[in-house]
C-alpha cells in the first residue's frame, strides 16, 4: 500500500497530479424535479424557496460495487444562481461501519482533482478502525471531477506537452511558448466544456457537499479534509455553520491567499522539505549525495539545471525536462516514510544518466499509463478550480518578475511555482471566489491539524485557519510529511479519533511521535 499512500500524499495546489481507479457501479440517473419518492428525516435542514427543493428530494440508490462498498449518484445544479438551467452529475461511494454507525464521514484527499471514489476504497489505510466501526465512510468525486460529471480540456498528446512544459522559461522563444500553451489550456477547456468550465469552483463545490449530505440522511455534516479538502470543510462551515457536526482539517489551506501567494508558500516548502531530505539522506546507506545541507541540496539542483539545458530521450522517445524532473523530486517529497527512500534511489540513478526512475515517478502522480493515455481529468481540474476560487492572474511579464524574485530565496522550486499560475492568466471566465478569512460563527469546535515541516501546506497556514475559525482547534504534529492523521504518530491519530466520537479537542498540543 506504499504505492497508494505516496500517491494521494501528492495530491496538492500547484502541481500536476493524475489519480483514479477503475470502479465498477451502476449509474443511477435522477431526475431533481422528480420529489415524489420519501425523504430521510434530515430534509428538515433543506432551504426552502431558492429552487433546490427537488434536489434535496433525490433518493440515493445503491448497488454493490468495489467488492464490499456501495455505490450511488446524484444530481446537483450546474450554476446554483439558476437551479433550473441544467444539472450535473455527482458520484458517491461508501463503506457501511462495521458497527453501530454515529451517521456518515465524507472524506476529501484534496487536489483539488482528487477522486474521493478512489481513495475511500482504501478506507483502511485512510481512517482507522475506530472510525470505521462507528461511521460510514463516504468518498465522492466533485464536480468536474472524475467519476462525476468532468471538466474536460487537453488531450493526452496535449497533457504530455503540459507537463513537459519548461517550467524556467529563460528566453523569448520558452516564454512565448509557455503562453501559447496557458492559451490552448484556457480555450480547450471553454470548447471542449462549455456548459460547466464556468461552474467547477470550490462554493458550488461545497453546495454540493450540503446536498449530499441531507441525501445520506445526516443533520450534521462531519468531514475529514486533507490538503484542498481543508478549504472544501472550511468553506462548508463558513456557508452552513449551523449543519456542522465533528470536522478534521488536516494540512490546511489559508484562504485569505492569492494563488500568488499559495504557490510562494509552496515553493519554501519544498526547499524546506529538500534540505529535510538532503540532512536526513546522508545517514542513510543508499544515499548517493556526498553532502547534506547546501552542498547536497546544490547536487540536487544541479541535476536538475543540466536538464534545462539537456534534456533526456527515455526510452520511450520522450524527452525528460527540467519540469519533468522537478515534479519527480517534488512528487516524492510529500512522504518520508515512501517517497523520501524512492528519491533516494531515483537520484542514484539519475547521477548515472538513468532517468527512468524519476520518470516511473512522474507518470505515477500525473497519471499517465503506458500507453500514453491518463487515467483521469485531474491534471484539467486542478487548474479549472483554482482559476475560478482567486482572481489574481499574473500576466507573462510580471510571472517573469516573480520567477526571478522567487528563484533567490527558492532557487530549485521557485520559477517552477511561479509559472505554475499562468494557465489562470487567459481562463475564459472570471473568477467567482476571493480570498478572505473564513470565521464559521456558530460551529462547534473544528479540529484543524498542520506539520511543522509540510511541504506542500506550509504549518504557518494551519496556524492561520486554526486562529480565524471563530471555534478553531490547533493540533500540530512535529515531524515532515504532508498530513499527519493516519500517516504514523499514535498521538495524532488517537486526539482524532478521540475528537471524531466525542466533539471534543484542546488546543494547542503538539505530538512528536511521527515521520
Amino acid at each position: 500500500m506504499g504505492a497508494f499512500l505516496r500517491k494521494f500524499l501528492a495530491i496538492v495546489l500547484a502541481i500536476f497530479v493524475g489519480i483514479m481507479a477503475t470502479i465498477g457501479y451502476r449509474v443511477i440517473q435522477s431526475d431533481p424535479a422528480d420529489s415524489s419518492s420519501p425523504k430521510p428525516s434530515a430534509s428538515a435542514s433543506v432551504p426552502e424557496g431558492d429552487g433546490l427543493d427537488g434536489y434535496y428530494a433525490q433518493q440515493l440508490e445503491w448497488s454493490n460495487c468495489n467488492d464490499g462498498f456501495e455505490c450511488s449518484t446524484f444530481n446537483v445544479p450546474i450554476d446554483y444562481a439558476n437551479p433550473a438551467d441544467g444539472a450535473m452529475q455527482i458520484s458517491v461511494i461508501r463503506k457501511l461501519a462495521t458497527g453501530t454507525a454515529l451517521g456518515s464521514l465524507i472524506l476529501n484527499p484534496g487536489g483539488p482533482g482528487g477522486s474521493g471514489i478512489e481513495y475511500t476504497t482504501y478506507a483502511e489505510y485512510v481512517v482507522s478502525d475506530t472510525l470505521r466501526e462507528n461511521f460510514d465512510i463516504v468518498g465522492f468525486d466533485p464536480r468536474g471531477v472524475g467519476e462525476s460529471t468532468p471538466v474536460e480540456c487537453l488531450n493526452d498528446e496535449q497533457t504530455e506537452e503540459y507537463i513537459a512544459l519548461d517550467g524556467s522559461p529563460d528566453d523569448q522563444t520558452e516564454i512565448d511558448k509557455a503562453q501559447q500553451m496557458a492559451e490552448l489550456f484556457g480555450q480547450t477547456c471553454a470548447a471542449n466544456s462549455p456548459d460547466i468550465f464556468k461552474f467547477v469552483d470550490t462554493v458550488s463545490a461545497t453546495r454540493d457537499i450540503d446536498i449530499l449530505r441531507d441525501l445520506l440522511g445526516d443533520e450534521k455534516l462531519n468531514w475529514l479534509g486533507k490538503s484542498y479538502g481543508t478549504f472544501l470543510g472550511a468553506t462548508y462551515a463558513d456557508l452552513f455553520p449551523d449543519r456542522v457536526g465533528r470536522m478534521l482539517l488536516d494540512g490546511a489551506i489559508d484562504p485569505t491567499l492569492t494563488n500568488e501567494k499559495l504557490s510562494f508558500g509552496q515553493a519554501l516548502g519544498f526547499e524546506l522539505a529538500l534540505t529535510r531530505f538532503v540532512d536526513d539522506c546522508v545517514t542513510k546507506s543508499d544515499c548517493p549525495l556526498s553532502a547534506s545541507g547546501a552542498a547536497g541540496v546544490s547536487e540536487v539542483g544541479d541535476l536538475l539545471i543540466e536538464l534545462d539545458a539537456n534534456p533526456i530521450t527515455l526510452d520511450d522517445g520522450r524527452l525528460f525536462t527540467q519540469a519533468m524532473g522537478t515534479l519527480g523530486v517534488v512528487g516524492s517529497l510529500y512522504d518520508k516514510q515512501y517517497g523520501w527512500p524512492e528519491l533516494r534511489t531515483n537520484l542514484g540513478l539519475a547521477f548515472d544518466d538513468d532517468f527512468s526512475g524519476l520518470a516511473s515517478s512522474v507518470d505515477f502522480y500525473t497519471g499517465r499509463q503506458s500507453d500514453g493515455s491518463y487515467k483521469d481529468n485531474s491534471n484539467d481540474a486542478i487548474a479549472a478550480v483554482n482559476c475560478l476560487d482567486r482572481p489574481d492572474r499574473a500576466t507573462t511579464e510580471e510571472t517573469t518578475v516573480l520567477a526571478s524574485e522567487w528563484k533567490k530565496v527558492a532557487p530549485n522550486f521557485g520559477e517552477y511555482l511561479a509559472w505554475s499560475n499562468i494557465s489562470c492568466s487567459y481562463w475564459q471566465a472570471e473568477a467567482t471566489g476571493v480570498p478572505k478569512e473564513i470565521t464559521a460563527i456558530g460551529t462547534p469546535t473544528i479540529l484543524v491539524v498542520g506539520t511543522v515541516n509540510d511541504p506542500a501546506t506550509p504549518y504557518a497556514w494551519s496556524q492561520a485557519l486554526a486562529a480565524q475559525l471563530s471555534k478553531g482547534v490547533l493540533l500540530t504534529l512535529d515531524g515532515d510529511g504532508h498530513t499527519a492523521y493516519y500517516q504514523g504518530s499514535k498521538c495524532i491519530d488517537e486526539i482524532v479519533d478521540n475528537f471524531y466520537l466525542t466533539g471534543e479537542a484542546e488546543d494547542g498540543i503538539t505530538c512528536t511521535d511521527g515521520p
